[in-house]
C-alpha cells in the first residue's frame, strides 16, 4: 500500500519569495515516512525500544520538478520499492493535487545504536515494512 500524508507550507518553509526552502523536503519526507510505519501499526520509536535498532538514512537523491509554495498543500506518498535484509529502498513523491512536484528516492539501513553497525530486520519489522508495497 503507498501511504499518503498532506502538509500545508508555512512561511518557516519558504525563502524569502514564498519558495519553498529545498532542504524542507527532507525534513516533509522524514515525517511522511515516520507517518507510513506508524499507519501500519508501529511507531519508529519501537524499533529502538523493542530491538535497540533504528533507521538511518544511507542514501538520498531528490529531483525537483515544480516549486512549492507558501499556503500549498502538499501529499507526499511513501512507496517501499525494494526491501533487502537490514536495508531498504523507499520512493517518496511531492504531489500538489495531480502534479508531481519532486521525487525522493532513499535508502534506509538498519543498525543497532549501540555500536552503529548494520543489523537484520526483526521479522515483524520486514513484515511490517512490506505493507508499503503497492
Amino acid at each position: 500500500m503507498r501511504h499518503g500524508i498532506t502538509f500545508r507550507i508555512y512561511y518557516e518553509d519558504t525563502d524569502a519569495g514564498g519558495v519553498v526552502y529545498h532542504a524542507r523536503y527532507l525534513a516533509f519526507a522524514e515525517r511522511a515516512r515516520t507517518e507510513a510505519i506508524r499507519g501500519l501499526g508501529q511507531p519508529v520509536s519501537a524499533l529502538l525500544e523493542d530491538y535497540g535498532l533504528a533507521f538511518v538514512v544511507q542514501h538520498a537523491a531528490i529531483g525537483y520538478r515544480q516549486s512549492l509554495r507558501l499556503d500549498d498543500l502538499v501529499t507526499v506518498t511513501t512507496r517501499l520499492t525494494e526491501l533487502g535484509s537490514a536495508s531498504c529502498r523507499l520512493e517518496q513523491l511531492f504531489l500538489l493535487g495531480r502534479t508531481r512536484c519532486a521525487e525522493m528516492d532513499i535508502r534506509l539501513a538498519c543498525i543497532r545504536v549501540s555500536d552503529g553497525r548494520p543489523a537484520r530486520f526483526p521479522p515483524l519489522w520486514r513484515d511490517l515494512l512490506g505493507g508499503l508495497v503497492d
